[in-house]
C-alpha cells in the first residue's frame, strides 16, 4: 500500500474521538502514545495538523500518522 492510499476503517457509531481512532487503527500503541503523537504534531485530520485528542471524527474523515492514512467509514 502506498503512503497516499487511505485504508478504510469502519466504526459502529456516528462518531469516534481521535485518541480512540489512533488506538483502533493501530496507529498508536495506547492512549499515552496517541497523546504524544498528537502533542508532537504528527497527526493530521483531513490534511491539517490536529492538536485535540478529543476531536470528533465522522465517516469520510481521513487521519494520517507517519505516512499511514485511514479513512473512517460507517460499519454496516
Amino acid at each position: 500500500m502506498s503512503s497516499t492510499e487511505a485504508q478504510d476503517l469502519p466504526i459502529r457509531d456516528n462518531m469516534i474521538r481521535l485518541g480512540q481512532l489512533l488506538k483502533l487503527a493501530n496507529l498508536a500503541e495506547d492512549g499515552i502514545h496517541a497523546k504524544q503523537l498528537i502533542e508532537d504534531g504528527l497527526v493530521k485530520v483531513n490534511g491539517e495538523i490536529e492538536e485535540r485528542r478529543g476531536r470528533q471524527l465522522h465517516a469520510g474523515d481521513e487521519v494520517s500518522v507517519n505516512g499511514e492514512t485511514v479513512r473512517i467509514t460507517r460499519e454496516g
